[in-house]
This record gives C-alpha cells, structure tokens and sequence, in this order.
C-alpha cells in the first residue's frame, strides 16, 4: 500500500497501468452512489450462496454414502477422487456446450467446486470416528438414528466444517471466473467491463470485494467452528 501511495503520488505509476488509492475509493463511492455497486454485489452473492448450498447437499450426502457404508465408498469414493483431480473450471467448456452460459452454468461450476472439500473431509471425519463409541453405542443398543444423530454426526462435524472453510473460498474463486464469461450482472462482469474501457480502479474495486467477502465468508465459518466445537480442546484456546 505503502509503494502504491508513493508511486502513484510522484507520478511513477501511470494511472493507466494503475490507479491511485485514492482514485479507487472516490470511485467506490461513485459505485455505491449510482447503485451499481450492491446491485451487482447481490447478483454475485445470490449465485455464490446458492452454488455453495447445493454443493455443501451434494457433498454430505455422498460423504454419508460413502462414509457409513463400504458398498457406498466402492462405488463413489473413486469417481470422486478422479472429479478431485480435475478442477471445476477445467470443465468449463463443456458445461458451456452442454448448460449454455446462463445461470445454470454459472451454478453449476460453482456447485462443482465446493462439493468435493466437502466431501473429501466430511468423509474423512466419518472414518476418523473412534471406534471405541461404535462399540459402545452397540452396547447400550442405539437404534440407527440414534447411532447417527449420538455418534455419526458429532464425529463428522469438525471435518464438515473443516471442508466448509474450503468450500466457501472455492465458491468465491469459481465466481470469479464464470460472471467474466458473457454475464450481464455481477462483480465480474463489472471488472470484465472495466477491463474493456481501460478502468483499471473499477477493477481493482472488484478485487478488494472479493477479497473482503473471501475474509468474512472465512470468519463466519470460523465463527460457527469455534461455537460448534466448543467442547473440543486445542491449542488455539
């Protein structure tokens, strides 16, 4: 920040290549001013809440699947590992042939992204469980909801949140990348805008909002792991 202030203010950086700090806070304002700002804020989360929430279903329940029963993690724990190695955006160009470049498309990559962290450390927590409570929880006779709701789920909860921290930055970085595809709302169609004028403040105000909804998205989760897992001792407490 410190080499931006001075570069910009001696001139050193051409505000063409870079504009000065203070160029992108009056021109926030003018954004928040005019509206365009929380108009495109909102289409970017709209699309955001609703990717990670069909990708945080997708990837519990495969995680359950997978986790409490060996058929389950035969037939999916391999396909979902092989999705893993290939990236979300890498499939771009074929959910664009096959979803268009509509909002299906948009959600689609970004429910691709998120479910896999999901999955891989919500499973992970299932198989993590001790088993000394399985063998008690068979002792006193737990029916199967009770075995789950008492056991499976406690057990599982440090490693779902664990891959909901990942899922919620994956859902940010995948945002990014799909409203620059022929989208007409949205932070990145704005930068994607700003980069065909030459606005390099607009988008750098583009950057620094995803960069705070990363943060925030990131402390919440944070927030409802600490709450969550208040009974669990760690060196952070």
């Amino acid at each position: 920040m410190g080499l931006w202030t001075i570069g910009s203010a001696t001139g050193l950086l051409d505000p063409r290549i870079l504009s000065a700090p203070w160029t992108v806070v009056t021109t926030t304002g003018e954004l928040i001013a005019d509206g365009r700002l929380q108009s495109n804020l909102l289409t970017s989360t709209q699309r955001a809440v609703v990717g990670l929430g069909l990708g945080i279903i997708l990837g519990t329940v495969l995680a359950l699947a997978s986790g409490l029963s060996r058929w389950g993690e035969a037939l999916l724990d391999g396909p979902i590992q092989i999705k893993r190695a290939i990236p979300a955006l890498a499939l771009l160009p074929l959910l664009i042939l096959w979803l268009g470049i509509g909002e299906t498309m948009k959600i689609t990559t970004i429910t691709l992204g998120v479910f896999v962290p999901i999955y891989l450390h919500t499973h992970n927590g299932l198989r993590a469980i001790d088993s000394r409570y399985v063998e008690l929880a068979q002792t006193v006779g737990l029916s199967r909801t009770e075995f789950i709701r008492k056991v499976v789920l406690p057990g599982a909860l440090p490693g779902f949140l664990l891959g909901l921290r990942f899922a919620v930055t994956g859902a940010w970085l995948s945002l990014v990348v799909v409203e620059q595809i022929n989208a007409t709302s949205g932070i990145g169609y704005m930068m994607e805008l700003a980069r065909t004028y030459g606005q390099t403040d607009v988008i750098i105000v583009g950057l620094v909002l995803y960069g705070i909804l990363g943060l925030l998205s990131d402390g919440t989760v944070r927030l409802i792991q600490r709450r969550a897992l208040s009974w669990r001792r760690t060196l952070a407490d």
